[in-house]
């Protein structure tokens, strides 16, 4: 981790200096977890295919296998990214990267559930589901858990650039790379409100409303605005430069 002379450092393209040029064991161990929840994705199919028949079955899992990549591909470039640009190997950091890691592990599961079930009922069928949904109460019971895991995930990451802002005079943090601290601090925060907004739906709704059930899924189409939620607190943040 670097200090205050971070000025005449190179910089990456988002504008922050690398401070993490040199890889951690922890980032390699992070690296290596999110690989091993790819796996999981992966070898989570009953068999290998024995026929023309099983084959297509299991191509059918392709679409939700490729969103189930995208969405850890995601939180993986993320702590990726806050590694090179704080370089942190401390306690802290370490702490929230373990449970980052064991969240991730638990998600996976709930996440091709989520996705398999969401293929199958797009393509009335044609996409097969990994779950039996009977109730209201099954798809209420399937948001929750996945909301849960994902707000967990999104208050990690938030955690890790908090931390980053408490020690920005330690970083030498310049009045663009706190803002971006800000922006990220706020965009995870965003994250985890829209996931509680769904948490509730899922809980609320198979007792009281269940025609509603579907609603804390399609709460998470909100995050389309994640790009204007970072921008305006960048703006603002830039605009009164706090932390300075």
């Amino acid at each position: 981790m670097t200090g205050p002379d971070d000025a005449r450092e190179p910089r990456m393209a988002d504008g922050f200096v690398h401070r993490g040029r040199n890889v951690t064991r922890l980032e390699a161990f992070v690296d290596a977890a999110f690989a091993f929840a790819v796996t999981l994705l992966v070898i989570s199919i009953d068999a290998i295919p024995d026929s023309r028949e099983a084959l297509v079955l299991a191509l059918k899992a392709v679409p939700s296998f490729a969103v189930c990549f995208a969405m850890i591909a995601m939180f993986w470039a993320a702590h990726a990214r806050w590694s090179r640009r704080y370089g942190f190997d401390d306690t802290a950091s370490t702490v929230l990267s373990l449970l980052l890691v064991f969240v991730v592990l638990v998600y996976v599961y709930p996440l091709r559930l989520q996705f398999g079930v969401f293929f199958a009922w797009v393509t009335d069928g044609w996409l097969p589901s990994p779950m039996r949904v009977e109730s209201a109460g099954d798809v209420g019971f399937m948001f929750l858990v996945y909301g849960l895991a994902f707000a967990m995930m999104s208050l990690c990451m938030a955690g890790l650039y908090l931390h980053a802002w408490r020690r920005r005079a330690q970083l030498g943090l310049d009045r663009n790379e706190r803002a971006g601290t800000v922006a990220e601090i706020t965009m995870y925060g965003f994250f985890v409100a829209v996931a509680a907004v769904s948490i509730a739906l899922a809980a609320w709704a198979p007792s009281h409303a269940p025609q509603l059930v579907g609603i804390a899924g399609m709460v998470y189409a909100l995050l389309m605005l994640t790009g204007v939620v970072e921008s305006r607190a960048r703006r603002r943040a830039l605009a009164r430069d706090v932390g300075a």
